[in-house]
């Protein structure tokens, strides 16, 4: 069996390998990784792997960003010391889900779960159950954020609106501080949860707690007040209307 290790916790890494050794004969562990960067690297040029182990917070930032990012269809059992994660974790193509410090009982168990299904793969068991986790968009909720000489992030619930101008995309955070992202809207777009942000136009993506005033604007528009407020009008695109009332729940 060849298995790839995301895990950035040096004992921890270390216990999974000897629990993995004593348990699966034929094992390979093709790589073990500590990165969300290394990890994108390696997923991008190596796709012959059996199953993933893979620990949720990286070094710098979730494995889910990955696996979402390159379509990643290959198993995985996630391993976490925060069970906060447990329901993004099988919007994925989750086998199971562990919690350190990693139970060797509970580790087998997880190992005979994707022995089975990959038995019953003859009648497409496997399949339905990936297609089944990977149908359920995991959604983002931790951005890295490149802040002068330092590395900062910002939760979800901290982003009032993303914006883009210049050339650039920005993050209004809920406390007032602008700050430049390197992604597009579209790649930020995708990776929200549409039930908390909306795209209301080309350049801008609104968190709903952070529109305040709603009015009509001419040529059947929409005009929104914001908070933290901004130099920017918020215009709600013409033929974005009506989806945005919809997400209002109107």
């Amino acid at each position: 069996m060849r298995v790839l290790i995301l895990e950035d916790e040096y004992h921890a890494a270390s216990r999974i390998q000897r629990l993995l050794q004593s348990n699966i004969q034929d094992l390979d562990i093709v790589a073990v990784l500590d990165s969300v960067e290394e990890a994108t690297s390696f997923l991008t040029e190596n796709k012959d792997i059996d199953l993933i182990f893979a620990d949720i917070q990286l070094a710098d930032g979730l494995s889910f960003s990955v696996l979402q990012d390159l379509n990643v269809q290959t198993p995985v059992i996630f391993t976490t010391a925060f069970d906060q994660y447990t329901l993004k974790a099988f919007k994925l193509n989750s086998i199971d889900y562990l919690l350190k410090p990693i139970d060797e009982e509970e580790l087998k168990s997880a190992i005979n779960k994707y022995t089975q299904l990959k038995e019953g793969n003859s009648n497409n068991s496997l399949l339905k159950v990936l297609e089944s986790f990977q149908s359920q968009k995991a959604f983002k909720e931790r951005f890295l954020i490149k802040n002068k000489d330092e590395y900062i992030f910002l939760l979800s619930e901290e982003i009032a609106y993303f914006f883009s101008e210049d050339s650039l995309t920005f993050i209004m955070s809920t406390s007032g501080k602008k700050y430049i992202y390197d992604h597009t809207l579209n790649s930020i777009e995708s990776e929200l949860d549409p039930a908390l942000f909306h795209r209301i136009n080309r350049k801008q993506i609104v968190r709903i707690s952070s529109v305040s005033t709603i009015s009509s604007y001419f040529n059947n528009r929409v005009k929104l007040e914001v908070k933290p407020s901004s130099d920017q009008e918020f215009i709600v695109s013409r033929e974005k209307v009506k989806a945005f009332k919809v997400w209002l729940g109107g």
